[in-house]
């Protein structure tokens, strides 16, 4: 089966050189799209535990240990020596004082305005905190489901107050399907239908086409042949389990999805059970897919279970930009003419 490269009119050192990102593209992409260092740009620890330093690099002074889900201060961008090489970004948290980026998400703190009335059909909404806790019942009292992370996202089927008076969102659960959540509403922002609609709609959609550079860890969008969008990656890698490799080959996002509920394996060992990961546009029959990631900050090198994780920003962007369309009332779509999408190694 043919495979298309990059096109000739741009170099394979110009791609190089574009991969590997200048300063200004190193913050941009691991901020997902904050330029403007503003004072409420927040870190959220994603791995057990991270270490900061004196200076950004693994080899300087190492001063203090963060646990997962604290909440950090980011005052600066910058990038570190040679090591990790895949990702040289860090954020500088306090006075001498880094933490390396890849296992820290960039969040903010938004609260926002409650939407009393659902449509019977349901809406859109992702977390806009740096995480919220989903209950079993609306009520702060109420026993503890989940964690839900900013930037992902859920499907809302009712507004309702708990006995205080508060506003809390349902959710029901997309992969247990007799589950169902509560939120409380003021920390998940409902997504407007404009910010929902196809990106380049004029072009047909054969002359769409996405690659996947395994070798590089980049996924490119191309219009008629010519790139227009490129962002970094993290691809399938081998676990203690097996190996859970990224397929290489032609295909086409057949099925779409703006949040799924992703869960496998023994989460003692190498599984995982990740709820609202957003902005799914599947490409194999087994679940393989394009979507963003709220837990690692760590694109440039293989560590997934086979999917291509992006930043949120850059999976709704391919959200968005590909085919099948999904309306904003419905949930998913589906069908086989699907973007073409090539995955090289």
């Amino acid at each position: 089966m043919p495979v298309h490269h990059f096109p000739n009119s741009v170099s394979r050192r110009e791609f190089l050189k574009l991969a590997q990102l200048s300063v200004a593209s190193l913050c941009l992409t691991s901020l997902n799209g904050f330029v403007d260092l503003n004072p409420d740009l927040l870190g959220r620890v994603t791995a057990g535990k991270v270490y900061s330093y004196q200076e950004p690099s693994l080899n300087s002074l190492n001063l203090k240990t963060y646990y997962k889900d604290t909440v950090l201060p980011i005052y600066e961008v910058t990038v570190g020596d040679g090591e990790p090489k895949h990702n040289r970004v860090w954020y500088r948290i306090g006075q001498g004082e880094f933490v390396h980026s890849g296992s820290i998400q960039p969040v903010k703190t938004r609260v926002n305005p409650v939407v009393e009335e659902i449509p019977e059909t349901g809406v859109l909404a992702e977390v806009s905190v740096p995480f919220t806790e989903a209950r079993w019942s609306p009520g702060k009292d109420q026993s503890f489901a989940y964690r839900f992370y900013y930037e992902s996202t859920f499907w809302v089927t009712a507004a309702l107050q708990d006995e205080s008076g508060e506003w809390w969102y349902r959710v029901p659960d997309d992969k247990w399907i007799n589950l169902t959540y509560y939120v409380l509403a003021k920390h998940l922002r409902v997504i407007p239908a404009e910010e929902l609609t196809p990106l380049s709609p004029e072009i047909p959609y054969p002359s769409k086409r996405i690659e996947v550079r395994l070798a590089d860890q980049v996924v490119i969008a191309y219009e008629m042949d010519h790139p227009i969008y490129m962002a970094r990656a993290a691809t399938g890698t081998q676990y203690s389990r097996g190996k859970f490799l990224t397929p290489t080959g032609r295909f086409r996002t057949f099925y779409k999805t703006p949040y799924r509920h992703m869960a496998a394996g023994d989460l003692a060992a190498d599984g995982y059970d990740l709820p609202g990961v957003p902005w799914v546009c599947s490409f194999t029959e087994k679940g393989v897919a394009l979507h963003g990631t709220y837990w690692h900050n760590d694109y440039g090198r293989p560590r997934s279970h086979g999917c291509v994780n992006l930043t949120p920003g850059a999976a709704k962007w391919f959200y968005r930009w590909t085919v099948p369309i999904t309306p904003p009332d419905q949930q998913s779509a589906y069908n086989y003419f699907g973007t073409i999408l090539d995955v090289i190694g």
